[in-house]
């Protein structure tokens, strides 16, 4: 029991960081990569969407372009209490600091989907509405028919709350908390946000691209979205590896633990290979014997660090990052042949002085 705790906490360590590790580099390399659009285009005013637009259709024939309206707005109340005096949960408090990216739209955006409430019509020209995202909506306490007040422009406007949306933030689209009918900014003044979407274009196909829309219209703010995935990456993976030195420090003190167990327990493995040997066993014989018994520890000491290691990550990915969390497995190979080097590694180092020892002295003191 003590090699395996001892032992199984400081590898469970390792595996909970390594799954940790493992799951965000898989949803930064793997799934949002694949779901990001190439680039992010900021502040396009509507004098220049038409030559815009241009320009990416001959950069980029293939890929797929979004456009939406862009206006920021600051929320200023909820069904008219000041949000400055209102208990606000920590994960809803994002969606009140400073000004908001805001939108309207005519039709349900692609990338979103009903949760409660329904969509405004075609042509609604009555009391502003606003479709508001699901989750940040439930962690503030609001729901349907709820007043929300936002100064956009200088102005307060007040829109009631049609429905809610899920929204898929790790797909890096283009996603708004709110989202107003038409009618509450007509005839307003507004930017316009576009992203350009090309799975198979090239780094130099993207660099072409950035040098076109730079050089004809230099007030717009290009973001190349693999660039900020990247940075991510390298912040992620060294803060890895710092937090996975720390953690060194745990498996070595579980390495001399798992030492002086096996230590401890020399004397009475002393006495059961003498009268073994005093019996006929022959050193081969007993080597393969304590072996066994090092690998069935090592087999256990890991089986208990990938469950809990596994449990742990689990919990920290899926619970409080919110991401989809997966096993991998190499993960798991590895934790099962550090556990096993080791446990046998130095359970044979010790029996092998051990089996050297002479029967006589040993056999008088039983």
């Amino acid at each position: 029991p003590s090699v395996v705790l001892s032992l199984g906490l400081g590898l469970a360590l390792l595996v909970t960081l390594a799954l940790i590790d493992g799951n965000m580099r898989r949803q930064l390399t793997g799934s949002i990569a694949q779901q990001a659009p190439n680039f992010f285009f900021v502040d396009i005013q509507g004098s220049e969407r038409e030559g815009f637009v241009n320009i990416l259709k001959q950069q980029a024939p293939e890929g797929a372009i979004t456009q939406v309206p862009m206006l920021r707005g600051r929320i200023l109340a909820f069904n008219g209490q000041d949000v400055t005096q209102m208990s606000v949960p920590p994960a809803g408090r994002w969606v009140l600091r400073g000004d908001r990216g805001i939108t309207y739209e005519e039709k349900l955006p692609s990338n979103s989907a009903l949760t409660a409430g329904q969509w405004w019509g075609a042509d609604y020209t009555g009391e502003p509405l606003v479709s508001f995202s699901a989750e940040e909506a439930g962690e503030l306490g609001l729901k349907i028919g709820d007043t929300v007040t936002v100064n956009v422009l200088g102005r307060n406007i007040t829109a009631r709350i049609a429905n809610f949306r899920k929204v898929q933030w790790e797909s890096l689209s283009i996603n708004f908390v709110m989202i107003f009918s038409p009618n509450t900014f007509r005839g307003a003044p507004h930017a316009w946000l576009a992203t350009l979407s090309d799975p198979k274009a090239t780094a130099q196909q993207e660099a072409s691209i950035l040098r076109a829309v730079t050089n004809a219209y230099p007030t717009i703010t290009s973001v190349r979205v693999k660039d900020a995935i990247d940075i991510v990456d390298q912040l992620v993976g060294q803060l890895a590896t710092a937090i996975r030195a720390a953690a060194a420090v745990a498996l070595i003190a579980s390495v001399l633990v798992l030492a002086g167990a096996l230590a401890a327990g020399n004397r009475a493995r002393t006495h059961d290979a003498v009268i073994l040997k005093t019996l006929g066993g022959t050193r081969g014989m007993l080597m393969r014997a304590f072996s066994y018994e090092y690998m069935i520890l090592g087999a256990a000491t890991a089986l208990f660090a990938l469950v809990a290691g596994g449990l742990s990550a689990w919990f920290v990915v899926s619970r409080i990052m919110r991401l989809q969390s997966v096993f991998l497995p190499d993960v798991a190979v590895l934790t099962l042949a550090v556990s096993l080097v080791l446990t046998v590694g130095i359970g044979l180092a010790g029996t092998w002085r051990i089996l050297g020892q002479k029967a006589a002295p040993v056999l008088r003191e039983l």
